[in-house]
């Protein structure tokens, strides 16, 4: 049941994600100058006469500008257009009364539809690192585990070197030794390369013992006697062995790196702005009193915690990677030849 929900909670987000630009209001850089720290506007569908309406929302009225207090203005109902302009839906008067679902942050932007954005860069800037650490990971420990000997001790030293660091601590000196201001994209694939690399030490690790283990096993060297190159049994036959332990892995290194790009943002050393995601929002939500005024700028932060629950919870589901994480044992026929492997 865990399984279920952490599944669900996972789809919620990718879906979120995917389909930001039709769920989003608003665009992740729009800003309303005379709605900062709005509170989240409240559909309604019951007028103060006790009458039904289609959905409808108040227009938000500034009543005190240094609490930046506002209450709703009652005296005229903004419907709720749906399928307009491509979005979802949309407040039918954009100029004067915007849908904004889980409020304003500071600058007037709508927090909804930038988390929306933001999932994307968060979530995507995770995916990719993940599966570059894998990729890294698993060439590194397969090779050290195939190999053998010196190679085993030099990779497996390396690894070892980058696993006993503070991986949060390198990942700062290693971005703040770069230029401040660098462009979305740069900044995407920088961090996508120095996450994959600090967190392919520990997929490496596991690999390579799987690795060593399963070469000396009979359908390893059945294979080999057949004409089966390093390569082919390596890629082949090998790597498969360790299939389990890797989707174990993947799912542990995407939080971290949800995380990770939340904290480096959050200290300044993440996407510039305008460009949301779930740390920069994060950053800018430190610079007011978010907690005890304006609560709704920590929604990214509520974002983080269940994408990460819902990892965690699929976690902790079984595994299907077959017995022991093992390839199937070759079994050989009296008319098997080499073309089979």
């Amino acid at each position: 049941m865990t399984r279920v929900v952490g599944l669900a909670v996972l789809v919620v987000a990718i879906v979120a994600a995917l389909g930001a630009p039709v769920l989003a209001p608003h665009a992740g850089d729009q800003s309303f100058r005379g709605l900062l720290n709005a509170p989240p506007t409240r559909p309604h569908v019951r007028g103060d006469d006790g009458t039904w309406h289609r959905p409808f929302i108040y227009r938000w009225t500034l009543v005190n500008q240094l609490e930046q207090r506002y209450e709703e203005d009652r005296s005229a109902r903004v419907p709720l257009a749906w399928l307009s302009g491509g979005r979802l839906v949309q407040s039918a008067d954009e100029g004067r009364a915007p849908l904004l679902l889980v409020g304003a942050d500071s600058y007037g932007r709508d927090v909804f539809s930038r988390m929306l954005f933001g999932a994307r860069i968060s979530l995507g800037l995770a995916l990719v690192a993940a599966l570059g650490a894998t990729l890294i990971g698993s060439a590194v420990g397969g090779m050290a585990g195939y190999v053998g000997g010196a190679t085993d001790d030099l990779l497996m030293r390396a690894s070892d070197f980058l696993i006993v660091l503070p991986a949060m601590y390198v990942v700062l000196a290693l971005r703040a030794v770069l230029p401040l201001v660098l462009a979305p994209s740069t900044v995407f694939l920088l961090l996508s390369v120095i996450f994959a690399v600090v967190g392919a030490p520990f997929i490496a690790r596991g690999v390579r013992a799987i690795v060593r283990s399963e070469r000396t096993l009979d359908y390893a060297s059945a294979a080999s006697a057949l004409g089966a190159g390093h390569l082919r049994l390596l890629a082949r036959h090998l790597l498969p062995a360790a299939r389990g332990f890797v989707a174990v892995e993947l799912t542990l290194l995407v939080p971290a790196f949800i995380v990770a790009e939340a904290t480096l943002s959050y200290v300044g050393l993440g996407f510039p702005d305008p460009m949301a995601s779930w740390g920069t929002m994060l950053h800018d939500a430190s610079n007011v009193r978010a907690f005890a005024d304006f609560p709704w700028l920590l929604a990214p932060a509520a974002a983080i915690f269940l994408v990460v629950l819902g990892l965690n919870l699929v976690l902790q589901g079984p595994v299907q990677a077959g017995p022991n994480f093992r390839t199937p044992t070759v079994r050989l026929k009296p008319d098997t030849t080499r073309e089979h492997l």
